[in-house]
């Protein structure tokens, strides 16, 4: 499917009244009673220090919930048979990067790390896994300019047509020498205990400037030589056909709204249970299942892989929980020149 520019350049406006400020603290102790003695289907525990601020809790996030009604969907010609449970991981193993566990570090940049990670996650199974690089997070962050605020927020369908009408290089993790931009924030302890640096202790860090040259002096091919691109890209409105865009090309990016008790999730199936509207995340969707009799999502997040389930969640699936099945973008890996 082809994208019409015009429809492009007029697609949507982004909208970013969904992030609320407030300079009282979350009542973390509060959350987590009423969230573990409601018998529901996850748990919670003490993520965050009491004291955490709103500037933190912003960068934890920092997705624009945008207006898709003008946006391309996707149709389907046929109609698959959707099984009880897949996990990508498990159908494509030699794509690892399905199961990657990126850190986007003290910058509300999860609009573009789920953005390149279901595109790489793409390339990998449409090569049939002759493509192993990881694209870069880094070079979206910092050169998508109609994407938004960088560090600050950004829109993932804009993030999507950037890669489909410019492209992204290549790039890893912080300091890993992979590819031509590897990411330039270093992992941080996105809850109270660990070994990495409290995310906040680095203050704030402005977005990276926009450069076409590759950050990776022993890499060997240009930046412009570097590109990657998707052919198309489009938004998906049912849960089916999530499912079947999932079982037929691999992940997706999905965005949906944060409240205070999911910055609180150990583990389970979250549902929305007490607190107040945070802002907006995005995350890749790699699958889905049931526990309990109950439907769920398999998500991977962008918090390291010491937060919730070795880094992953699972959501409530089927019933739009948090509007996670309203803001849906894939697109096409254009493997032509493989």
């Amino acid at each position: 499917m082809k994208v019409p520019l015009i429809l492009v350049i007029f697609l949507i406006p982004l909208v970013y009244g969904n992030v609320v400020h407030k300079k009282s603290f979350t009542n973390w102790e509060k959350i987590i009673e009423e969230v573990n003695s409601a018998q529901s289907t996850w748990k919670a525990r003490r993520n965050f220090s009491p004291q955490i601020s709103e500037e933190a809790i912003q960068k934890l996030l920092g997705a624009t919930l945008d207006d898709f009604s003008n946006a391309p969907f996707k149709k389907f010609e046929t109609k698959a048979n959707i099984p009880k449970s897949f996990d990508a991981r498990k159908v494509w193993k030699s794509c690892r990067s399905i199961g990657h566990i990126r850190d986007q570090g003290y910058c509300g940049s999860c609009w573009a790390v789920a953005a390149a990670e279901a595109v790489t996650d793409r390339y990998c199974i449409a090569s049939g896994g002759k493509f192993k690089q990881h694209l870069s997070m880094e070079d979206l962050l910092s050169c998508c300019m109609e994407c938004g605020k960088g560090c600050d927020g950004g829109s993932p369908l804009y993030a999507w047509y950037h890669i489909w009408r410019h492209g992204i290089t290549s790039g890893g993790d912080y300091d890993s020498n992979d590819g031509c931009k590897p990411y330039s924030f270093a992992p941080c302890e996105h809850h109270m205990e660990g070994s990495r640096p409290q995310c906040d202790s680095f203050g704030d860090l402005p977005t990276p400037g926009c450069s076409f040259k590759c950050h990776n002096p022993s890499y060997a091919r240009g930046y412009w030589s570097d590109h990657h691109r998707v052919t198309d890209f489009y938004v998906l409105n049912s849960t089916e056909k999530i499912q079947q865009e999932i079982m037929e090309h691999g992940p997706v990016e999905a965005s949906f709204v944060v409240y205070e008790d999911f910055l609180a999730y150990k583990s389970g199936v979250y549902q929305h249970l007490i607190g107040e509207k945070k802002g907006g995340h995005a995350v890749k969707i790699i699958g889905w299942g049931e526990e309990g009799g109950t439907p769920y999502w398999l998500v991977v997040n962008s918090w390291n892989s010491d937060w919730g389930e070795k880094g992953t969640f699972r959501i409530l699936r089927g019933r739009n929980e948090c509007n996670i099945e309203s803001f849906i973008v894939a697109g096409t890996p254009d493997i032509s020149y493989l």
